[in-house]
């Protein structure tokens, strides 16, 4: 999302980097911008803040983007008349106490997180959701479509939970896609015909994501790489979420029942480097089978 802000976005002064982890501030600026001639980067959060106009935050979790907002809230910083764009998957509740915190003192609100795994960040084909004032998400919509990402969708004017609600329920399809071609993949081992005879399936019927998470499963990505492209903490704090909307809306969401508990076992197997992919592994395992494939 960096690189595509620094390298399409239409920026008046030089873009302010900051990280909780300094190494990886200095990292990405030496990668985007070895020559600092388009960034700075922020020695602390109040710094950045204060340096900028506009504001993105991304972070993995409901307490991180709070424990974030409160550390700008009791700064010195005068926040008011900025913008701040939180893409962070967190539950509405959260988004909507975020609005509310930077509404009153004086500052602007937009919500805009994103639907798209890290390749499709990388070349600027993310699907942007913006909620908040229309005032507020028209200063923002110049950096998703054609920036950040290849298309936006727009809630206007609707409370900024609305945006993160439907981030949080749009990635049940995503784990429920996970669990479907976990189990056909199983299925298909074991009953004889062949993985790579349901693969050329899923490549005719189901191209795109689908076809990509099959490969990864096939290729055994799921559990080799170091680094996991949709962390499994990330996936169940997503999964706890939804669950809880649907406690108290009164319905209940048991295929996403069914892939948390996969998930629950991708962390006792493989820790911080699970990935929601790993599932297959899980769905092999209560097979019968080896996690890894």
């Amino acid at each position: 999302m960096v690189r595509n802000l620094l390298s399409k976005g239409d920026l008046d002064n030089k873009l302010i980097i900051f990280n909780r982890s300094p190494q990886r501030s200095a990292h990405l600026q030496s990668t985007l911008d070895p020559s600092r001639d388009k960034t700075i980067i922020a020695p602390d959060l109040t710094e950045a803040v204060s340096l900028a106009e506009i504001i993105f935050t991304c972070l993995g979790d409901d307490a991180a983007i709070k424990d974030t907002v409160a550390t700008i809230c009791q700064s010195s910083c005068d926040v008011r008349g900025k913008l701040f764009v939180d893409c962070s998957t967190v539950h509405p509740d959260t988004t909507n106490d975020l609005a509310k915190i930077f509404t009153t003192i004086g500052a602007e609100f937009v919500a805009c997180p994103v639907f798209g795994a890290p390749a499709m960040a990388e070349a600027g084909q993310l699907v942007c959701v913006l909620a908040g004032p229309k005032a507020s998400v028209e200063k923002v919509l110049p950096y998703c479509k054609g920036v950040m990402g290849k298309e936006n969708i727009d809630f206007s004017d609707q409370p900024c939970g609305k945006a993160t609600l439907l981030k949080i329920i749009g990635n049940t399809f995503i784990l429920n896609m996970v669990e479907a071609l976990s189990e056909g993949h199983t299925l298909a081992e074991k009953s004889g015909l062949g993985t790579d005879n349901l693969h050329r399936f899923i490549e005719t019927m189901f191209p795109g994501p689908y076809a990509a998470y099959s490969k990864r499963m096939m290729s055994g990505d799921y559990h080799e790489r170091e680094e996991p492209l949709f962390g499994v903490d990330l996936a169940r704090k997503d999964a706890k979420h939804v669950l809880s909307l649907a406690q108290a809306n009164k319905t209940r969401l048991r295929d996403v029942e069914v892939a948390d508990r996969h998930l629950e076992d991708v962390q006792k197997h493989m820790g911080k480097r699970g990935d929601i992919a790993g599932i297959y592994g899980a769905v092999r395992q209560e097979s019968g089978l080896q996690f890894e494939k």
